[in-house]
């Protein structure tokens, strides 16, 4: 990975947080893409085209992979891959809420190597890059410490924790959501939550930064049943995530039916 690629993905992040700052309770142009996938404003549309001008015309040798641009199968050849998430949580930038974020990562021969996760309107920039640890505005982050899954905060949807997915019914853990998926891998890296979990299949853009993070901060993150996580597949989905502290994610799964 060239040395300069986690500042490339935090300078884009810090535009893409310009641009989304405009369009923020403007009430941006917004379109159902439909299928069940959700909303996309006009905003998506502008930060996906900046990112892409950016990022593969500083690195014209990567491919790319983003939610909203039209995949092909010329980036499967590509050692190293972009694969972004214009807005994690379009349906919370919509609706005015903060917890949005924007999603960059470049992975290398299917392991995220460089990441940048951007609040824009917290202002919060998390960055990892691989060996080299996680920060949060600059300062290292960590893992929470909680060792025993009772009491645990834990942060997913509310579907995630319905009884027929644990074995003996739901653990005594305190659930928590936020609308972005990379946001929820920030927070538990950064041990504001002790773990995360997405049980159904996962979109690639929404994990690859968030997995980085995850992991160079000193946490464990799987698939949902134990599998390690790997990156630029032919079909861009995961099998659900876990995250968190180790004690934490390996009692999860533990207990995932």
């Amino acid at each position: 990975m060239p040395a300069d690629d986690l500042t490339l993905l935090a300078d884009a992040a810090l535009a893409a947080g310009a641009i989304a700052r405009r369009h923020f309770g403007n009430g941006p142009q917004t379109w159902d893409k439909g299928l069940g996938q959700g909303p996309v404003t006009e905003a998506d549309l502008e930060i996906d085209a900046m990112l892409r001008d950016t990022l593969t015309g500083a690195r014209p040798d990567y491919g790319w992979l983003s939610e909203e641009t039209t995949d092909g199968p010329g980036r499967l050849t590509r050692d190293r891959v972009f694969i972004i998430d214009p807005i994690d949580g379009t349906r919370a930038f919509v609706n005015g809420e903060a917890n949005f974020s924007h999603s960059l990562a470049v992975v290398e021969r299917g392991r995220p190597v460089a990441a940048a996760v951007y609040l824009p309107m917290k202002d919060r920039l998390y960055l990892a890059a691989a060996g080299r640890g996680a920060t949060r505005n600059g300062t290292a982050i960590a893992p929470s410490g909680k060792v025993t899954l009772d009491g645990a905060t834990v942060l997913g949807s509310k579907s995630n924790f319905n009884d027929v997915f644990w074995h003996g019914g739901r653990p005594p853990v305190r659930p928590q959501f936020r609308s972005s998926l990379a946001y929820r891998l920030a927070l538990a890296a950064e041990g504001r939550f002790d773990a995360m979990i997405t049980l159904r299949d996962a979109w690639e853009w929404d994990i690859a930064a968030g997995a980085l993070l995850v992991a160079e901060a000193g946490g464990t993150i799987v698939d949902r049943r134990g599998g390690p996580l790997r990156f630029n597949n032919a079909r861009p989905l995961l099998d659900g995530v876990v995250a968190g502290t180790p004690d934490v994610a390996r009692a999860i799964l533990d207990r995932l039916v």
